[in-house]
């Protein structure tokens, strides 16, 4: 059973930084592909940020440069640093775990930036 807890969340000025954190627990972490995404209101939930098991990482076209995804296989935690946030990056973010078979997913943290 993979279970995944997002935190770090919260209200920052626009120009500000915020550091998600997923904790993962389960099985082959390590070996699993990780990633963030993101859904504001209304809108379809976007990529934004993966990272395979061996490292490789990619970015959304919108973050690349402010944003920056890692993973500590030891502490079975994914990471996401977000600096220079603009309003525009306010949404519910989440973790994902892709085993195969089925993507697992976090409950989501909310960011929130202000103008």
């Amino acid at each position: 059973q993979v279970q995944l807890v997002e935190s770090g969340g919260g209200l920052v000025q626009a120009g500000g930084s915020l550091r998600l954190s997923c904790a993962a627990s389960g099985v082959f972490f390590s070996v699993s592909p990780m990633a963030w995404y993101r859904q504001a209101p209304g809108e379809q939930r976007e990529l934004v940020a993966s990272i395979t098991g061996g490292g490789n990482t990619q970015y959304a076209d919108s973050v690349k440069g402010r944003f920056t995804i890692s993973r500590d296989n030891a502490k079975r935690t994914v990471y996401l640093q977000m600096n220079s946030l603009k309003p525009g990056d306010t949404a519910v973010y989440s973790c994902t775990q892709r085993l195969p078979g089925r993507d697992y997913w976090g409950q989501g943290t909310q960011v929130t930036v202000s103008s």
